[in-house]
């Protein structure tokens, strides 16, 4: 065996061994990271336990869906010449509606992460969250490069590979280990 397959063979059995005992405990970061801020974000919507904050209705109805100056791409809802709404519309409804089912999603998906309870479900709902902020609400660049780009590089990460050792999932079998490819 030359010296050249040895060393090939000690760099795999040192990725092996660094893969082993820091890949549950990268997963398990990953999901604390990505989970803190939305889990913060969905708090913040709330006053209390199942006392919604009516004042976020003005956040998604102004800052999100018709915000001064308009946002070139973004989804506005409001009435393009006079960036206001029809009051009791439709339109208000749903925007309403939306901002409490974002609070929810925002505090209960964030919880079944960091618990590493159904965290692929949670990982692709908060994924479908984030590319709804990217496409509806700030479609630039600079948002996607930063913020949006890292919540959704690591949400892939947690929907390839799973949760991990360190999870719910993993200890009720729902979660097996994640295949290993490119061999």
């Amino acid at each position: 065996m030359s010296i050249v397959e040895k060393f090939r063979q000690l760099y795999v059995q040192m990725g092996q061994q660094l893969t082993r005992f820091l890949e549950p405990l990268a997963l398990l970061l990953l999901r604390f990271t990505v989970a803190k801020v939305f889990l913060d974000s969905g708090l913040s919507k709330w006053n209390g336990f199942l006392d919604f904050n009516v004042g976020k209705y003005d956040l998604f109805m102004y800052e999100f869906f018709c915000p001064d100056p308009v946002r070139e791409g973004a989804l506005q809802l409001c009435n393009p010449e006079t960036l206001d709404y029809v009051e009791g519309s439709f339109v208000v409804r749903m925007i309403e509606l939306l901002a409490v089912f974002a609070g929810i999603a925002e505090v209960l998906l964030p919880i079944l992460l960091i618990i590493g309870l159904f965290s692929r479900f949670a990982a692709l709902g908060l994924m479908g969250m984030v590319l709804f902020i990217q496409l509806a609400v700030f479609p630039t660049w600079d948002h996607w490069i930063n913020p949006a780009s890292w919540w959704a590089v690591t949400l892939l990460v947690l929907i390839a590979r799973g949760p991990g050792i360190l999870s719910i999932d993993r200890l009720l079998g729902m979660d097996a280990k994640p295949v290993q490819s490119f061999k």
